[in-house]
């Protein structure tokens, strides 16, 4: 089944308010926010490919540690897909919302699932710690390298070990990232109208 992206804003003729803010110009957070959302969308959808696909998840926490494993990559992705279209101001304030609105969704989830605590410390840490090793992998014109893509599988099969799932590197590395660079990809040239700026 296909995921539904919103990529457009749509002009509502419910209030003058709606109306007027549907003409304003977006800022590149606001433009990260629509991408934020979509890639939280992208993650869930990988997610529920992977359990209708047989593999066995363990407590919430795993899932979460799968999500922010998911959504390091989809950042670095992102980051790397938009270096040399946009300005480098452009870039930063891009990536720096993104990566603040996904921190805050993760963070979200795992009040609702394993109750109030600090969360947000721990998630910054880890997902800079991808970010680190992820700038050390090739990204060209076809996108990330074999070893960029390795990582995000390797990542997860390492959070899914102790439920002991066999094939988990196959399916990341063949089904599921391949699904989900196809449509970041096309998001991300949607949004942010890519192929204007070059």
């Amino acid at each position: 089944m296909a995921i539904r992206m919103k990529t457009k804003w749509h002009r509502s003729k419910r209030s003058q308010r709606n109306m007027e803010g549907s003409r304003k110009e977006r800022t590149m957070t606001d433009l990260a926010g629509i991408i934020a959302f979509n890639i939280w969308k992208l993650t869930r959808e990988m997610y529920t490919n992977m359990e209708k696909d047989g593999f066995h998840f363990g407590e919430d926490e795993q899932v979460i540690n799968m999500f922010i494993e998911i959504i390091a990559f989809m950042i670095q992705v992102g980051d790397r897909t938009v270096y040399g279209k946009l300005t480098e101001d452009e870039r930063r304030e891009f990536v720096s919302a993104m990566a603040l609105d996904l921190t805050d969704m993760i963070e979200t989830n795992k009040r609702e699932l394993l109750g109030e605590g600090e969360y947000r410390g721990a998630i910054v840490e880890k997902l800079n710690s991808r970010f680190g090793e992820y700038s050390e992998c090739p990204y060209d014109d076809d996108g990330p390298s074999y070893e960029f893509r390795r990582l995000l599988a390797h990542s997860i099969s390492q959070v899914m070990a102790e439920t002991d799932n066999k094939w988990v590197l196959e399916q990341i590395m063949d089904i599921e990232v391949p699904k989900a660079l196809k449509n970041l990809h096309r998001m991300l040239k949607d949004v942010l109208g890519l192929n204007k700026r070059k």
